[in-house]
């Protein structure tokens, strides 16, 4: 008996060689509306599924394979004779191949401005139908979820004859796979009106297999979210360099999350996914040098992020330094040529820098379960802000919202300290506010910094007036934290005493 192949497909690249193929080797083509008309165009002899079901589509192509004829051949079991006798009884033709991909539910609903009606179209039913019916049916049937998967069955069908059982189990559990991400992107859609909805199901597909994850004894792997406007490295081009590692890439989130708190040209040193050196200034290279004078000894082997092209006068400069990983939205002539003399620099071209949507949630791994909360991506206006201490100029007001700002990403215990916009001493993951803060100034006297005149951000309220003296006997004179400590008086009566300023925030930036 001649065998059948049944092919529905959206994307159809690539489809017309597959489909002729199979031709080639002897099988009918069944297919289906826009599918079929393709395939007719490419000068292909096709049996239209209206043929086979003897019922038009109908609903402007809503239901065109939802019916027994194409069913029962996609399920039946070749080895039962209940089922091979009624297929005869109906005249009904099994099929051998069934190739399906979907309507692309996730790539429209994450472009702006689609409207609801246009985003419900894209809900395939027919499809995942066929997919799942032929999965089942495995034993079988082989099942064609993707275009990537063409040439692998050609292959076996040219070598074999046929698919290997081996290789319809497999293609059964990509097509699963398929159909279980499509659906949850669709309910997460519908869901996504509510901040937590009682199912998240979080659909994830793999981008890259990573040469190992944060010690080399770990095997590791990098997945986006299926949905997701846009993840880390969507529109991020690697010009040069090694492969990104897991530890690389968590560096690059965390300074990617700094540096999209600021328009004005910034550069961000992130190391162990804290930012070490942070510095906004008139132009992109003096940033580059204060962000990196801001603490250069934890800057060896940094991921360093840009918000403006580097030249290649700029690309030399950082070239003489080690640097993991640079990314910036782009490159003049010249500066990636500089920069590949670091053969081992990963060079990153961020092609479209975009805010994140307010829908992002943050999730953290604990046994058998995820913890899930909304993204800080917040920061309090100054106007919402309390002086409580002193008067504070305008300059402080800059330097103070500039530490706030890169307090949120440093973890907690989290203390920044700045002066002209441009991080002196950092203290971060402490178990001691007190420890935190010496730290800071510590890394700002080891790295020549004047701490006269300079501020410190708290992420969180100090419980007693101890932290901050250390940072007042070297000479802050101005401290931004959330408050809310029963000891808030005893902590404004210290900083009054040293003839200095503190604001309230009202609202705590913690990081774990």
């Amino acid at each position: 008996m001649r065998r059948r192949a049944l092919i529905s497909v959206y994307d159809k690249d690539g489809v017309d060689g597959f489909a002729r193929a199979l031709a080639e080797l002897g099988w009918e083509l069944v297919s289906s509306g826009g599918t079929a008309t393709y395939l007719e165009e490419q000068g292909l002899d096709v049996t239209r599924v209206e043929d086979v079901t003897q019922a038009p589509e109908m609903l402007g192509g809503r239901v065109k394979t939802l019916h027994p004829r194409i069913h029962a051949g996609i399920l039946a079991r070749r080895d039962l004779a209940d089922d091979v006798a009624t297929l005869a009884e109906h005249e009904i033709e099994p099929f051998d191949l069934v190739c399906v991909n979907l309507y692309p539910f996730a790539r429209v609903a994450g472009e702006r401005g689609r409207t609801e009606a246009e985003v419900v179209e894209m809900i395939d039913v027919g499809g995942p139908s066929m997919l799942r019916a032929a999965a089942k049916n495995f034993a079988h049937v082989a099942v064609v979820s993707s275009t990537d998967q063409y040439d692998d069955v050609l292959a076996e069908l040219h070598d074999d004859g046929d698919v290997s059982a081996e290789t319809r189990r497999r293609l059964a559990k990509e097509a699963f796979e398929t159909t279980a991400v499509y659906e949850a992107t669709i309910a997460n859609w519908f869901g996504d009106t509510e901040r937590f909805p009682d199912q998240l199901t979080i659909a994830l597909r793999k981008v890259t297999t990573l040469s190992y994850g944060e010690n080399p004894h770990q095997a590791a792997a990098y997945y986006r979210e299926v949905g997701a406007r846009r993840h880390l490295l969507s529109q991020v081009e690697q010009l040069g360099g090694k492969e990104l590692s897991y530890n690389n890439l968590v560096d690059l989130e965390g300074a990617r999350r700094v540096l999209r708190e600021f328009a004005l040209p910034t550069v961000v040193i992130v190391k162990h996914a804290n930012p070490c050196g942070v510095a906004v200034a008139g132009t992109i290279e003096d940033a580059w040098e204060r962000a990196l004078a801001a603490d250069p000894v934890s800057a060896f082997g940094c991921v360093a992020l840009f918000n403006r092209e580097i030249g290649e006068e700029l690309a030399s400069r950082i070239a003489a330094h080690f640097v993991e990983v640079l990314m910036a939205p782009g490159y003049e002539a010249g500066a990636v040529e500089a920069l590949r003399t670091k053969k081992a620099l990963r060079i990153l071209r961020d092609e479209e820098r975009r805010a994140e949507t307010p829908a992002e949630r943050d999730y953290k791994r604990v046994l058998g379960g995820l913890l899930v909360q909304e993204r800080d991506s917040d920061i309090a206006d100054r106007e919402e802000m309390q002086a409580v201490s002193g008067t504070v100029s305008e300059q402080q007001w800059g330097d103070l919202l500039f530490a706030w700002r890169i307090c949120k990403h440093v973890s907690s215990n989290a203390i920044v300290l700045a002066r002209d916009l441009q991080t002196i001493g950092v203290g971060a993951g402490q178990m001691s506010r007190v420890d935190a803060v010496r730290i800071a100034v510590e890394k700002a006297r080891e790295h020549g910094h004047d701490l006269d005149g300079a501020v410190l951000a708290s992420d969180a309220f100090f419980p007693f007036a101890d932290g901050p003296q250390i940072a007042l006997d070297a000479g802050i004179t101005a401290i931004i934290q959330p408050g809310g400590s029963k000891r808030d008086a005893e902590v404004a009566a210290a900083v009054h005493a040293s003839d200095a300023a503190m604001v309230f925030t009202g609202r705590r930036h913690f990081r774990h």
